[in-house]
């Protein structure tokens, strides 16, 4: 019996299931999660035909308080669930949740994106397309940057470069076009459930950001060969901004994730990095390049912070893009460096003494 079978035959045993479970982690940030709700309310798709599960990642009652206000105002009224965990990391969260999921589709949203009212339907039509030919997919949406007004040169570069995301990659290809388990981000993806669960679902990796989508997304991939489709149509803009320190912080967080996720799938993360990062060698090569590159990664960031400070107007005309792709390239060196002090951090459990940029 193949993947897609098998999500079929669990339909049929669970009876009147839930086509979609909306799944969102989140934390201290209820303005962004009353939005993101709000929208889902505007669904085109019927209420009865979804739920929403919130996970509260710790101490957080304001955002507890707005679900349960929401709730009562609401059209979805008690489809949306909201359950609270001591602070443990919003990928223990949907570890922890995925259990308690009723739907037979999965979809994995961000707090901070807002879903337009057609986007569960497009995750849904897909999903069932693509079983009813027993060739279940992971199918990823479009998130776009929502763009602000008083917009900065660095929310240009994250905007119209793939410094974060690569969605400017994917828009105008194949729509049949696999591509990837690298493809599959957290904040706008959908997988039949039971396939999810027949790998082992979201990697049970407290405290740590990064990398646990496309693990799982690895994993449904090595395992029952599922594809990563992009469907544009999916569509739920991402409003979020980050500063140049943001990225900074993001990149060191990203190798303590590494490290982490070395040790419970090597075979992912061999695949990813095309080697073992866990290793004494590797160890061995992070310490001698944070070394050497100390003095040009201060320097570098220095003056990527500045990008913070100009406004995103300040280029313009026919060069604008080019000029544009040239500062995303000036990060490199400086995401390599802040990479490797974050899998020296973990590697040596935040005991490192070697010298870092701020």
């Amino acid at each position: 019996m193949g993947p897609g079978s098998r999500v079929q035959k669990d339909r049929a045993d669970a009876g009147d299931m839930t086509d979609l479970s909306v799944l969102i982690p989140t934390w201290n940030r209820p303005d962004k999660l009353e939005t993101c709700l709000r929208c889902l309310d505007a669904q085109g798709l019927a209420s009865d035909r979804f739920e929403v599960v919130v996970g509260i990642d710790g101490p957080d009652q304001e955002s507890i308080d707005k679900v349960g206000a929401l709730r009562q105002e609401l059209s979805l009224g008690e489809r949306i669930r909201c359950v609270a965990f001591p602070k443990i990391g919003y990928i223990a969260v949907r570890n922890a949740l995925q259990s308690q999921l009723t739907g037979d589709i999965l979809v994995s949203l961000n707090d901070d994106v807002r879903p337009e009212p057609d986007f569960l339907e497009a995750h849904l039509i897909e999903q069932r397309r693509r079983l009813e030919r027993n060739s279940p997919a992971i199918v990823v949406g479009y998130s776009p940057w929502v763009v602000h007004q008083d917009g900065r040169l660095i929310d240009r570069i994250v905007r119209e470069t793939a410094i974060v995301f690569f969605y400017s990659n994917m828009l105008g290809e194949d729509p049949e076009r696999d591509w990837g388990y690298r493809h599959c981000f957290g904040l706008n993806f959908s997988a039949p459930m039971a396939c999810v669960r027949e790998v082992g679902g979201f990697c049970a990796m407290p405290q740590t950001y990064g990398y646990d989508d496309i693990e799982l997304a690895y994993r449904l991939q090595a395992r029952l060969a599922m594809p990563v489709i992009f469907r544009e149509g999916a569509r739920a803009p991402h409003d979020h901004r980050y500063s140049a320190q943001d990225l900074v912080g993001r990149e060191k967080s990203l190798g303590v994730a590494a490290w982490r996720f070395g040790r419970a799938n090597p075979a992912f993360c061999r695949d990813l990095f095309q080697r073992d990062i866990n290793t004494p060698e590797e160890l061995s090569y992070c310490e001698e390049f944070v070394r050497r590159e100390l003095d040009d990664a201060r320097r570098i960031e220095a003056s990527f912070l500045d990008l913070d400070e100009i406004p995103a107007d300040a280029i313009g005309g026919e060069a604008s893009e080019r000029l544009i792709r040239i500062l995303s390239q000036q990060w490199t060196l400086l995401k390599r460096f802040q990479w490797r002090c974050g899998l020296l951090a973990a590697a040596m459990e935040g005991r490192s003494t070697l010298p870092m940029v701020a």
